[in-house]
């Protein structure tokens, strides 16, 4: 009787183990997968901002009078609102 409880309780255990080990080739799988998904994602965002970056260069060497018109303007404006704030005060 003693023999078939040891028995049982080994097997409780093997069967245990069997499923902890299931449990985390799954998570590992799951880790492994959302890995990959980061890595495409980054990679992704990387080639748009790069695309942007490249976009907005010639945007910005095709529109040369603007774009400095556009500069000396926000200089200004950011330059007086630093004054006016420096005055309040």
């Amino acid at each position: 009787m003693s023999q078939t409880v040891v028995e049982r309780t080994a097997e409780h255990i093997a069967e245990s183990a069997h499923q902890a080990s299931r449990a985390t080739s799954a998570i590992a799988d799951a880790i492994e997968d959302g890995v990959g998904v980061v890595r495409r994602a980054a990679k992704h965002g990387g080639d748009a901002a790069e695309e942007f970056l490249d976009d907005t260069t010639q945007r910005l060497q095709r529109h040369l009078l603007l774009t400095v018109a556009t500069t000396f303007a926000a200089g200004v404006t950011a330059g007086a609102l630093i004054g006016w704030m420096m005055k309040r005060r």
